[in-house]
């Protein structure tokens, strides 16, 4: 009997952005020593998010390196783990949240967090979304001719 070659994951044909989430005890200036370690290389911050708790916090954050960071992370003896998500070019006006998630909901499509990028590539504004359905997510964006950014298109917002 001869067996085929186990396959473990397909690729993916929707562009996604790697999210760092860091895990820091809940003490006077763990934030700060954590934005020092990038501060002391070449890495971006291009979006974070603070979610704090009584005795922890985490600290999602998007970076022009994540290879990098979450080894200089690693390092420094922070628990670190990674996550996909999508980025999303929000329209212009002063309603392009209210469309991008218009647009979602109509896709049945729940957002499980977001928070806003510091860049703005291709000049706009753009917001992380972490999904339920990320494949989904990108196909009722795209649907509705949203700009759905990959990793690649964060850096060209920073000059």
């Amino acid at each position: 009997m001869s067996l085929e070659p186990f396959e473990t994951a397909e690729s993916q044909d929707h562009p996604t952005v790697r999210q760092l989430s860091i895990f820091i005890e809940n003490q006077v200036g763990q934030l700060l020593q954590l934005t020092r370690l990038l501060d002391q290389t070449d890495i971006r911050i291009l979006a974070v998010s603070v979610v704090n708790a009584v005795d922890c916090a985490v600290i999602r954050m998007i970076v022009d390196d994540p290879d990098q960071a979450g080894e200089l992370f690693r390092q420094s003896r922070f628990s670190v783990s990674e996550a996909e998500l999508i980025v999303v070019s929000l329209p212009p006006g002063k309603r392009g949240l209210l469309h991008t998630w218009m647009a979602l909901l109509a896709g049945e499509v729940n957002i499980n967090y977001t928070y806003p990028l510091l860049v703005r590539p291709h000049g706009a504004p753009a917001m992380a979304v972490q999904a339920d359905n990320l494949e989904m997510a990108v196909a009722v964006l795209r649907t509705k001719r949203f700009d759905v950014l990959d990793q690649s298109d964060l850096l060209k917002g920073y000059h």
